[in-house]
């Protein structure tokens, strides 16, 4: 991509998710669109959250499943946690506790404190995981050190 391409992709992203930031959902839906199908993690994660939360278009669960497996599958530990929550509750795809368990260590690995005490509790509960309080205890320990 030549570098103004580049720079014009930097400020409708900026533009986009200072669209998002503001309830301007519409704004931010065409802003981030283009760059969610250029596989931009951030701009997939937001567009996931607008159709999971039918902000600025109709609720649309394939679409929030979508855009959010895509951002997590590149590394996005937002997204990792959305997913988690996704597969936890059943919402946007099949209740699945082992495969929400799995995206929650992805996201908590990388240090996202929300993810690790919600993989604490998993492992308290033996929910998606094998019951094991000493891997519960590690998870709550780390999730508090990061405080």
């Amino acid at each position: 991509m030549p570098e103004s391409d580049t720079k014009l992709a930097d400020i409708d992203f900026q533009s986009g998710m200072s669209a998002f930031e503001a309830k301007h959902f519409t704004k931010a839906l065409q802003l981030l669109g283009p760059i969610a199908e250029q596989g931009h993690a951030v701009a997939q994660h937001r567009l996931a959250i607008m159709y999971q939360n039918g902000l600025g278009l109709v609720r649309n669960d394939m679409q929030a499943y979508k855009w959010m497996k895509t951002a997590a599958q590149q590394g996005y530990a937002l997204a990792q946690h959305g997913l988690g929550f996704m597969y936890l509750h059943g919402d946007c795809t099949e209740k699945n506790p082992a495969e929400a368990a799995k995206w929650f260590l992805l996201a908590a690995e990388q240090g996202l404190t929300g993810s690790q005490m919600i993989l604490a509790t998993l492992y308290e509960t033996g929910t998606g995981v094998v019951r094991d309080e000493a891997e519960a205890r590690r998870w709550h320990e780390r999730a508090e050190k990061a405080e």
